[in-house]
């Protein structure tokens, strides 16, 4: 076979645009890339200025190009017998028979491939598919993107890479994948299936660490044979080992296999407390900032105490991203570092892991909703478990289509066979189970640490140590899980897969078997199944009314971006219920009746298809059907308790986005205040529990999370220490920040036209002395919107880009990447801005904090507890507003200086830090950096002052 990668470069994306440079590297039998053609094609027209910009293609380049037929006297040789590649080959095809037909040729008529398809199933855990970012992950060089000889030499190369892969999978896979496409007319099936049968008479391969099971290749052997961490039960390599010996070896092991080691004073002093919290049995607040090296600092203590007395400790962070890089970064580091064998393993909530009796059943059935997008993802999955050890769909790059995908095959305790399951020994989630059983530090998240409160301890092993990452979070998960949350389309998600249409669903599926299976009783079963058709049509029908009727009770919010929930929220009182509750109710009493019939007929008839068949294929999905109907039931409960609303230490509140309206209703119930129950499941409960943040502390004092977390009790008896770590980034020297002390206020979530005019400009001024390299965050998406287009406007001329959350397309790391990748760019920023954004080093100079971040006064959960301090005769805005509004502050501030070398400058337009009586505890939180206050004209010559001539001294 031979191939033709092909790229064009355009003057815009659709038919009636020309051709502007054309690339073509051929690949020939061998493999090897045997010549590129490259030409510039003059369009006859003018360039448009943003191509320009994209490909760095100007007029002048094409004005003595060739014309379109001249370029395509010299391509269309090279097209004869080849296969066509391209990346998003759509594209470029649709551009090729277009010029073909417009220079009298006939249309290309051979094979394509696109290498879009080619990477997605062959590397199913890139996180991005983009030509450039995929270059620099396989290590091409990738000199000039956006010019056509260059992108498609380094799509051929991308190419060649597929094959590679695709040649290294074991044999079983490939004939899976074979099978899996072959129904397709497709140029893909066609392609599988060539390389299917050139492997097929191949000599007899080795198994290659692979494990062949039911027609998979795995990665995995039998979790039942995982050994211990330590071989000899007995012997303890801590055993006559002092803390501080073993630290000493950490250390000396940690310098040689890190040549930039240094010991931080702040890591230290961390390690030193944590250790004294778990050996003394008391509970600790540590906050430590930025560059302590936190993860180590708590790891460290934890392996020492958890070794040496027998005893697992238990990390939980609030993030599923910290899990991740403790799992790539900071365990592959103690392996190295620490002088004896160990495990820590990474355990999160069952529904991050691949049921494979789930994932067979589907593929073996063709079961797909959505044929296109789902042969991909399964097609992924199946290369997938040939490399994952895990099965954990973090790894896993999951298109838009992916995530219903995966609801259908993760793992759940309600459809799960146990034992019975044949693929019981393969079990990821039973892996995952067993290796934080036998391990000796366990990392899961606040989720998962509440679900197994909830599930009366079943889920994680017993643990008397705990240390909570990012606890800031705490209070605000145990909220959620302890209460209630339930989405529009959980409902209908369990519904439509018992049920989509007569054909399609579990039932319609168990139908077909029963009367396939000529059991005396299947045509009974068969009627039943047939009358719950209409009850469910009919559950699914007042449910939309349902949720179209309480969206249109809510209002809208100006503080988040459209396509959020919560865009549109509400608060529910049960004291004043709205206008038009009763027609809710009735409503909701309708779903309720129709649910429980549902529910009682389903479970009779599962039951007695349980005793009377035993057949596997049945019993599979006899349990997940069984699962489905419990969800229903949970559901209608959760609706009820919801719609009730008779709980009065519970808040009620609806959230929504405009984008879906009604289908995107999110049902929240949280208790007002969860100290106590924290403190009795936790404080009360455990040996030690660790709390640690970069932001817990507002003023230099715990008190407030003390306060919220229910751990005044301790405190009081000596059984909580406190720890407040110094930085270990030099602030003064590192950080400049900068209040325009004329600058106007704003009541509200908009501004007025003083105030937006002079933002824009202090802005734009700004960013020009800082080249871009700027993040602005806003507490209000309308006043983020009032600033988009104007700074776009006025910063065009000095080739800025502005991106907006909302305004430009794509997700909060999608926006953090191309601010990034961009030479100059301003990005604007609400809410989830706020945290958990790292931009490290050069990419981010300046950062811009337009209000202070106090939560909108009417958030649901804010004015439910401001009415609780209230009757406690205690003042809100001090004892909540000012120190949530703190602790967000930081945390924005946070964004700026990442390392030891970065260096910025913050503006805060905020004039309320310095005039009024609460401000002094939002700067006299901040971690030390030069503050400066001055009239807003003298705040640009000051940061290029500062940044020009500090920045050398």
């Amino acid at each position: 076979m031979k191939f033709a990668v092909l790229d064009f470069e355009t003057t815009g994306t659709q038919s009636a645009d020309d051709i502007i440079q054309v690339g073509l590297a051929i690949i020939d039998h061998d493999y090897s890339i045997s010549q590129v053609y490259a030409s510039y094609v003059n369009p006859g027209r003018p360039i448009p200025p943003f191509i320009t910009g994209l490909t760095g293609i100007t007029d002048a380049d094409v004005e003595n190009a060739p014309s379109l037929e001249d370029m395509m006297v010299e391509l269309v040789p090279l097209l004869n017998d080849v296969v066509l590649v391209g990346h998003n080959v759509a594209f470029d095809f649709n551009f090729l028979q277009n010029a073909l037909d417009r220079c009298g040729y006939l249309p290309f008529s051979g094979r394509i491939l696109d290498t879009m398809g080619f990477l997605k199933i062959l590397f199913p855990s890139l996180s991005s598919y983009q030509l450039g970012f995929v270059a620099a992950d396989f290590g091409i060089v990738h000199d000039r993107p956006h010019q056509a000889d260059s992108d498609a030499l380094v799509t051929a190369e991308v190419f060649l890479k597929c094959l590679d892969e695709l040649n290294a999978l074991p044999l079983l896979a490939v004939q899976r994948l074979s099978d899996l496409f072959a129904e397709e007319d497709s140029d893909l099936a066609w392609f599988f299936d060539g390389i299917r049968e050139q492997k097929e008479r191949e000599p007899v391969q080795e198994l290659g660490g692979h494990t062949y099971y039911r027609q998979f290749a795995l990665k995995v052997d039998d979790w039942t044979d995982i050994e211990p961490p330590r071989s000899e039960p007995g012997d303890n390599p801590l055993s006559g080992v002092s803390f501080d010996e073993y630290m000493e070896q950490v250390q000396e092991r940690l310098r040689t296999s890190l040549s930039h080691y240094e010991a931080r004073e702040s890591q230290n002093q961390m390690i030193e407390s944590v250790m004294t919290a778990l050996s003394e049995e008391k509970h600790l607040l540590i906050e430590a900032g930025t560059g302590t090296g936190k993860s180590l600092g708590y790891m460290l203590p934890s392996l020492y105490y958890s070794v040496r007395n027998g005893e697992k400790v238990m990390i939980s962070t609030h993030t599923i991203n910290l899990q991740e890089q403790l799992r790539e970064r900071d365990i592959p580091l103690l392996t190295r570092a620490v002088p004896f064998p160990f495990r820590a393993a990474v355990f999160k909530g069952r529904g991050h892991y691949l049921c494979l009796r789930k994932f067979e059943h589907k593929i073996n059935r063709r079961d797909f909703v959505t044929p296109k997008e789902d042969l991909l993802t399964a097609a992924q999955m199946i290369v997938w478990l040939a490399h994952t050890e895990t099965g954990d769909d973090e790894e896993l790059n999951l298109g838009s289509r992916g995530g219903d995908f995966w609801e259908t095959v993760a793992s759940d305790s309600d459809s799960c066979l146990g034992r019975q399951c044949p693929w019981f020994r393969k079990c990821y989630y039973h892996r995952a189970r067993q290796e934080a059983g036998t391990a000796d530090v366990v990392v899961t998240n606040h989720s998962k640490l509440f679900t197994d409160v909830k599930a009366s301890h079943q889920l994680l092993p017993a643990y008397e140590h705990l240390i909570i990452d990012e606890a800031h979070h705490l209070e605000e998960v145990a909220g959620k899980h302890l209460g209630m949350h339930m989405k529009y389309f959980t409902f209908v998600h369990a519904l439509t897969r018992l049920f989509k249409d007569s054909k399609n669903g579990q039932l319609p599926v168990l139908r077909q078997q029963l009367m396939s299976s000529g059991h005396e009783k299947a045509t009974e079963w068969a009627y039943v199944i047939d009358s719950l058709y209409p009850a469910m049509v009919e559950v699914k029908e007042t449910w939309d009314k349902l949720s179209d009727m309480l969206f249109g009770m809510l209002p809208e919010r100006s503080d988040a971006p459209p396509g959020e929930t919560g865009q549109f929220s509400a608060r529910l009182k049960p004291s004043d219920k709205p206008k038009g509750w009763t027609e809710a109710e009735q409503l909701e009493n309708q779903i309720y009746v129709a649910l429980g019939e549902i529910v009682r007929k389903g479970d009779k008839m599962l039951q007695e298809i349980k005793d009377e068949q035993d057949d596997y294929g049945a019993e599979s999905l006899v349990t997940d059907i069984t699962g489905l109907v419990k969800d229903l039931a949970a559901f209608r409960d959760s609706l009820r308790f919801f719609i009730k609303m008779d709980d009065l230490t519970t808040v009620y509140w609806l959230e929504a986005s405009g984008q879906f309206k009604g289908k995107s209703l999110q049902f929240y119930a949280v208790p007002v205040d969860v100290s106590q129950q924290l403190k009795e499941m936790f404080f009360d409960k455990k040996k030690s529990v660790v709390l640690t943040s970069a932001t817990l502390s507002v003023n230099k004092s715990f008190q407030y999370m003390i306060d919220q977390l229910g751990l005044q009790e301790a405190a009081e008896e000596g059984g909580l220490l406190t720890s407040l770590l110094p930085s270990p980034f030099n602030y003064r020297e590192q950080a400049l920040l900068v209040i325009p002390r004329d600058f106007p206020s704003v009541k509200g979530s908009v501004g007025d036209v003083r105030f937006v005019d002079m933002l824009v400009d202090s802005l734009r001024s700004a960013a020009e002395v800082t080249q871009g390299r700027m993040l602005v965050l806003f507490t209000s998406y309308r006043m983020l919107k009032q600033v988009y287009e104007p700074l776009k406007e006025v910063l065009a001329s000095s080739k800025i880009t502005v991106l907006g959350q909302g305004m430009d397309s794509g997700s909060r790391s999608k926006l953090t990447r191309r601010f990034q990748e961009a030479k100059a760019s301003v990005l604007l920023g609400t809410s989830s801005f706020w945290e958990g954004v790292d931009i490290p080093g050069e990419a981010l100079t300046c950062l811009a904090i337009v209000r202070l971040p106090f939560q909108p006064p009417n958030s649901p959960l804010l004015e439910a507890k401001s009415e609780l301090l209230q009757e406690q005769k205690k003042n809100p805005f001090m004892k909540l507003s000012v120190p949530q509004a703190v602790i967000r502050f930081k945390q924005g501030f946070g964004r700026l200086v990442r390392t030891a070398k970065d260096r910025g400058v913050v503006i805060v337009y905020d004039t309320r830090v310095i005039e009024s009586y609460y401000g002094k505890h939002f700067l006299y939180s901040l971690p030390g950096p030069k503050i400066e206050h001055m009239q807003t004209e003298q705040i640009v010559p000051r940061i290029s002052e500062w940044l020009h001539t500090e920045a050398g001294s």
